[in-house]
């Protein structure tokens, strides 16, 4: 009993002293007990594995330059600099494709890490890298930097000084560029501009309130003079989504739309797009239960020849419970396509009409000419399942899964645990699909982890203040707001490589880790990808057969990017995402880790 006793006193003392040198660092108290849980959740992880499965009788024509044919389709046209990535996922359309070669099936054997910027900072690390005009840009939660992308010597770096709630979600994840401007959004409301050389701000917008909760995370992306940016976080009781066009020479506001029906006395920051008034229609909420929801988180998709944007739209709220909400609740969980230059409705895809899983449209689609020559909308959200719909007809091609799915039409109770897969933070998250037109497949990276929820009654959840997180699940552990994880020991990732016309997959492989990274195919026929136990890897494109792998130091969950510099093929990839009360990572500082063909660079 003694020895146990000066056991448990040992390791409380341990916990004190690394609480308190990480609030000396100045993080907030509530981000001090994340890394300290983080801490020790990671303890003894095991080492990262991956297991193939072909599946039977399946062909992928074997690697080799796409044909004329497959990249003609202005949605697979390609930048006239390959060696760069000009936005978040590298085409406006979000294929993620890159088309160098030197980095290839045979080479990648001689891959290495030639140098690491670290931030250090402690924080979500999510950002989607650019490469612009012999620079790598990237952003942290405070903080925009411009990087040499062979050496990792700053060129310059940007602070930005503003308060934050203690409970924030330290996450940004990236910027856009366009006409020696770069933008990003910040987590108190704001779009700021700077100066691509300098990293001078040039102009900064607010287009979100962040007294109720409302930040804005996610990544910008800018054509035809615009910059185009929704708000987050629709899990909070009021906040409503909204898209916005931002003047990219000024900051003004083009136009706003509000994602889900905008009711009588709604502030307005602009020009109205013009939405369906019989939206309202679809939401049967009580009086006394706000509409809520509908927010985006991660980046969008536009089509440069029709001049339509593609946004992500997520799910309504309060997030579990659905009879307070009654009906499809337009447009939460679906893809809405808006006029660019106006903010007007053309249509919409829908996914999870009336969601009560917290299955967001979570993650960017991808704008697909498919071999089979059909014009293809390809997305995986939270639900754990591809999508492919045809743009021509907006019809539904293909519905399959990508992860496991199970117990996922059990209705939610106030009386009983129900265990559902994907879980609320299961399925796709932030980082969309991929294609690859050598082999025709579509890409997507997943989370197998399960969750259990109880639902509170229907007063206690209505009794929320606005500007409160509004899940209405049960708990008593404050660490469960988005309901009850299965143990860490359980949760696994998916590569899933779907053929882009039949929806059937030919390969997939499953990692002890979630796989929640970019994923970024190559001309050279491999597929980059890694997963949130810090191992990054390279795969054959055409059978899925790991050709190379590498621990890092840090979950690798944000960006990863592929490009030239100095006259050669470089890899560029996020690393360290802590911070989280919801992954249980190892403990890393925000660093980007750049590697080539070759020895480390001086």
């Amino acid at each position: 009993m003694k020895r146990r006793n000066i056991i448990l006193v040992s390791l409380l003392s341990l916990i004190v002293l690394i609480a308190l040198a990480l609030y000396l660092k100045g993080l907030s108290p509530i981000t001090v007990v994340e890394l300290v849980l983080d801490k020790f959740r990671s303890a003894n992880s095991p080492t990262g594995t991956l297991v193939v499965e072909l599946r039977e009788a399946a062909t992928v024509t074997p690697v080799g330059t796409p044909s004329a044919a497959d990249m003609s389709s202005p949605a697979n046209a390609q930048p006239s600099d390959a060696g760069s990535w000009l936005s978040y996922n590298r085409t406006l359309t979000s294929q993620r494709y890159s088309p160098l070669s030197q980095i290839n099936t045979e080479t990648i054997r001689g891959l290495k890490i030639l140098c690491i910027y670290d931030t250090h900072l402690n924080e979500s690390f999510q950002t989607g890298p650019l490469m612009v005009d012999g620079a790598l840009i990237g952003t942290t939660v405070h903080d925009i930097f411009s990087i040499d992308p062979s050496t990792c010597r700053e060129n310059w770096r940007t602070h930005e000084d503003y308060e934050l709630k203690p409970e924030s979600n330290l996450v940004n994840r990236g910027a856009a560029y366009l006409d020696g401007r770069l933008f990003r959004g910040t987590l108190d409301g704001r779009v700021l501009a700077y100066d691509f050389k300098t990293g001078k701000c040039l102009w900064a917008t607010s287009i979100a309130d962040p007294k109720i909760g409302e930040v804005v995370d996610s990544a910008p992306i800018a054509w035809n003079g615009l910059v185009f940016i929704g708000n987050a976080i629709g899990d909070i009781k009021g906040v409503k989504g909204r898209m916005y066009a931002l003047e990219a020479d000024s900051g003004r506001i083009v136009w706003e739309t509000y994602l889900v029906p905008k009711t009588p006395g709604e502030r307005t920051r602009g020009p109205q797009g013009l939405m369906p008034a019989s939206a309202i229609t679809t939401w049967k909420n009580p009086p006394d239960v706000p509409i809520t929801g509908g927010a985006t988180w991660t980046s969008y998709t536009l089509d440069p020849v029709t001049g339509r944007l593609y946004v992500p739209v997520a799910n309504g709220a309060p997030d579990f419970v659905m009879d307070l909400r009654q009906g499809v609740n337009l447009y939460t969980n679906s893809v809405v396509v808006l006029d660019a230059k106006t903010g007007t409705y053309v249509n919409h895809f829908p996914i999870d009409g009336g969601d009560w899983h917290d299955w967001d449209v979570s993650n960017t689609p991808s704008i697909i000419t498919t071999r089979g020559g059909k014009q293809l909308l390809s997305l995986t959200p939270k639900d754990g399942h591809v999508y492919g719909f045809d743009l021509a007809t907006s019809q539904l091609l293909y519905r399959n899964p990508v992860t496991r799915i199970e117990n996922a039409d059990a209705p939610l109770s106030t009386d009983k645990d129900v265990h559902f897969c994907p879980g609320s933070v299961g399925g796709g998250e932030w980082n969309g699909v991929a294609y690859d037109p050598q082999t025709n497949l579509v890409l997507s990276g997943e989370n197998e982890w399960c969750t259990t929820v109880k639902l509170l009654p229907d007063a206690k959840v209505k009794a929320a203040g606005n500007g409160e997180i509004w899940m209405g699940n049960s708990k008593i552990n404050p660490l469960d707001l988005f309901g009850k994880q299965d143990p860490i020991a359980d949760w696994a990732g998916w590569v899933y490589a779907t053929d882009a016309d039949s929806g059937e997959w030919k390969w997939r492989l499953k990692s002890n880790y979630p796989t929640l990274s970019g994923l970024t195919p190559t001309g050279g026929g491999v597929v980059f990808f890694g997963d949130m136990g810090g191992n990054l890897y390279a795969v054959d494109a055409s059978n899925g057969h790991q050709l190379w792998g590498q621990k890092l130091d840090g979950a690798v969950a944000g960006g990863l990017i592929t490009y030239t510099s100095d006259g050669s093929q470089k890899v560029a990839v996020v690393a360290g995402l802590s911070t989280s009360i919801t992954f249980p990572t190892k403990v890393a500082t925000a660093k980007i880790v750049i590697l080539g063909l070759g020895g480390p660079q001086q």
